[in-house]
């Protein structure tokens, strides 16, 4: 069974005060810390690219897990809609290239948001398994410092940049369990790009996520013959801490302290935001089952449930 093994990330050193962004924008730090959620919102470099933030994650990745032979490596597929360049050609030939991966490996680009990961997740468990494959690296990394304006305050005291990996293979800690996917593309203008600028109409996307997101888990539950207090930790897309509070609190049956709240060094980083969670507060973890939701850009949603293998 194709499970999750390792998990490692990149966050630039450099960045945003995010309390000197309110103070330009009329925000003082109560709104900025209790409603958006962080203090800091890190950066790629000017030279930097998509790639070489998945690369980086990658770097880390092998550096804690020696055993795990680059040629071994089968697939790569990386979640971005904010890749190198223009998009063409996909950053994860780039990123195969760049690494020095063997060229027999299977190398593909998925165009999701923040729910993103949750689909990687069950696009490469499902890739692996029906091609016989052993290794896989899942990549995550939406730069939005490439598409946000700094002038619009809806969104430059959001994002933030980031990059993780995610080993998938044979014999992982980690089991993926029931999951639940959805689309409303009737949402596409609540997020969207024109001539390069990020549009998101805050609004919409807070109630769509806090009447979205807490029926879609009770939904997983069921499905899974599950009850809320049967979940160790709920690791939501980090989108806002009012967002993340909202959810936490309309959710029935859970409790709001396993609703994990960490973005005050990273921001919102997109399809990143719940892996980076994983690498913090579950791997090497003694949690047996853990809920992931993510939702967005599409609109899109997706969450499923991984358990711990003893």
């Amino acid at each position: 069974m194709i499970g999750i093994k390792s998990i490692a990330s990149y966050v630039p050193a450099e960045g945003l005060d995010n309390y000197a962004q309110g103070a330009k924008f009329g925000k003082d730090q109560d709104f900025i810390f209790g409603k958006i959620g962080s203090t800091f919102l890190p950066r790629k470099g000017a030279g930097q690219e998509t790639s070489d933030l998945c690369v980086e994650a990658v770097k880390a990745l092998f550096a804690g897990n020696p055993a795990l032979d680059p040629v071994s490596i089968d697939v790569v597929i990386v979640v971005t809609q904010n890749g190198d360049a223009e998009g063409l050609p996909h950053t994860a030939a780039i990123v195969q290239h760049k690494l020095g991966l063997p060229t027999h490996i299977a190398a593909f680009d998925i165009s999701l948001g923040c729910s993103g990961y949750v689909y990687g997740l069950y696009a490469m468990k499902g890739f692996m398994e029906a091609a016989g494959l052993k290794n896989g690296l899942l990549i995550t990394a939406d730069p939005y410092s490439k598409i946000v304006d700094p002038e619009d305050r809806n969104t430059t005291m959001l994002f933030g940049d980031a990059a993780t990996v995610t080993w998938m293979g044979e014999g992982g800690h980690w089991q993926l369990g029931k999951s639940l996917f959805g689309t409303d593309g009737a949402g596409a203008e609540f997020l969207r790009t024109t001539d390069g600028k990020f549009f998101m109409n805050g609004r919409q996307v807070y109630n769509f996520a806090l009447v979205k997101v807490p029926a879609h888990l009770q939904q997983l539950l069921d499905a899974s013959q599950l009850q809320a207090k049967d979940i160790d930790l709920y690791c939501l897309h980090q989108g806002s801490a009012a967002i993340v509070d909202a959810v936490s609190q309309r959710f029935e049956g859970g409790d709001p302290k396993r609703f994990v709240k960490d973005m005050a060094e990273t921001g919102n980083t997109v399809s990143s935001s719940i892996p980076l969670l994983l690498e913090k507060h579950v791997m090497g973890s003694q949690h047996k089952r853990v809920a992931l939701s993510g939702f967005g850009v599409g609109l899109s949603w997706g969450s499923a449930i991984i358990e711990r293998l003893d």
